[in-house]
């Protein structure tokens, strides 16, 4: 059985909103599933925004209402990650699959407890590049991950088995992707939501407890095109 070093995206959901691989990295996600084209789009803009600009279209605390607690950026471990029984997320290789994070311009990501209920978390991730650039690239890692329904990652010592499902995308934006991850490793057993969201040259990534990620996705997308 190979086993590849895992995409950016399955890096972030297990290390930074599951932690069930007790793994800590900074990293960022991706999505997979095929994108829905919807009329309303935004008009692109050729110039990838900086990351400044990326951090201030952030949500935060105020953003998101009471109960919410920004977490820090943790230092990353040595421990590889991997991915086995995915033949397609191996065959992404290179920088794509090197958990550095997707290979795009500028990026920004916050990370957020909730305290509401049972401490579920959300976590937002930014990008922006050349639209058809963002769009390539988070399809060709949505795909990847839906191809296969069921396999591992690890950590270390440490395998989380993993499930992956299509999940409906909101009609938000220029393009969209959406996936339920389900996690169990430990006894543990955790369900995530991914929703991607391209809108001209910034790609919006909302990952954590479905109802959260329901919940904010419109304000993370408003946020991102209001005019600055």
């Amino acid at each position: 059985m190979r086993r590849s070093t895992t995409t950016a995206l399955g890096l972030s959901t297990v290390c930074t909103v599951l932690a069930l691989t007790g793994c800590a990295s900074h990293d960022e996600p991706a999505d997979t599933s095929a994108p829905a084209h919807r009329g309303n789009s935004t008009p692109s803009i050729s110039a990838p925004l900086s990351s400044a600009q990326l951090n201030h279209r952030l949500l935060n605390e105020s953003d998101l209402g009471e109960g919410y607690t920004r977490k820090p950026e943790t230092p990353r471990r040595n421990d590889d990650v991997t991915v086995i029984g995915c033949p397609a997320l191996e065959k992404l290789g290179g920088h794509t699959a090197t958990g550095s994070g997707l290979d795009f311009a500028r990026k920004a990501k916050a990370s957020f407890a909730y305290t509401g209920s049972s401490s579920s978390e959300v976590a937002e991730e930014l990008y922006s590049d050349n639209p058809a650039k963002l769009s390539k690239g988070i399809g060709k890692v949505f795909d990847a991950m839906l191809s296969c329904p069921s396999y591992q990652v690890a950590s270390g010592s440490t395998v989380v088995d993993m499930g992956t499902e299509k999940s409906a995308a909101p009609d938000l934006g220029d393009e969209q992707w959406s996936q339920l991850l389900t996690f169990s490793a430990g006894g543990q057993r955790s369900v995530v939501k991914q929703t991607a969201i391209r809108t001209g040259n910034v790609l919006v990534i909302v990952s954590g407890s479905p109802g959260l990620v329901d919940a904010h996705l419109d304000k993370a997308l408003a946020k991102v095109r209001a005019p600055k």
